[in-house]
């Protein structure tokens, strides 16, 4: 099907091209939308006649975007989950629970902005892209930590799943004693 696009659609064209797309897409999503219309005679017409209030529009769009990236890029926000040892976690960080994180910091977003290809599933400082605007993107760091303290000590760049070794003397000293404690013959 062809369509005239109403906006800059990534991946896809500018705003007034018209382009061939599958018929599933036109009607699910770009239709629905208004991110597109049938390219009909009489749609090309109103298109034409719409075309400076949709460039408006559109700059509009795209300068409130560059003021939210000013306030998101490079921030980072914390999400405190329960994990094990290993740092791996009980469930995931999804783009809602990012989405939902970002706008208590203050900056509304929706989960459709936040581009995660696979949930975040372990602890530490993950990148995450924000598509505020069409080609307008954000970078945020997302901080998983198993408490407030723990997030303090991954931003100073502390490695928190490192665990304690004992070494073989300090297991001879503990078997030696536990022995001594059974009534063992050698404690040494």
């Amino acid at each position: 099907m062809e369509v005239i696009l109403m906006e800059r659609v990534p991946k896809l064209g500018q705003m007034g091209e018209t382009v061939r797309v599958k018929d599933g897409y036109a009607r699910n999503f770009l239709l629905p939308r208004g991110k597109a219309l049938r390219a009909t005679e009489a749609n090309k017409a109103r298109f034409e006649g719409q075309r400076a209030q949709l460039e408006a529009r559109d700059l509009e769009r795209r300068s409130e975007a560059e003021q939210l990236k000013e306030k998101l890029d490079g921030k980072i926000y914390v999400i405190i989950r329960q994990a094990g040892e290993t740092g791996q976690l009980y469930g995931s960080v999804n783009t809602r629970d990012i989405a939902e994180t970002v706008t208590e910091g203050g900056v509304s977003i929706h989960r459709n902005q936040v581009e995660l290809t696979t949930p975040i599933k372990t602890l530490g400082m993950h990148k995450v892209g924000v598509n505020l605007y069409g080609d307008v993107e954000a970078s945020i760091t997302m901080n998983i930590a198993r408490s407030a303290d723990e997030a303090e000590r991954q931003e100073r760049g502390e490695d928190i799943n490192v665990r304690e070794e004992t070494n073989m003397d300090d297991l001879g000293l503990e078997v030696g004693a536990a022995l001594a404690e059974a009534g063992g013959e050698d404690a040494e």
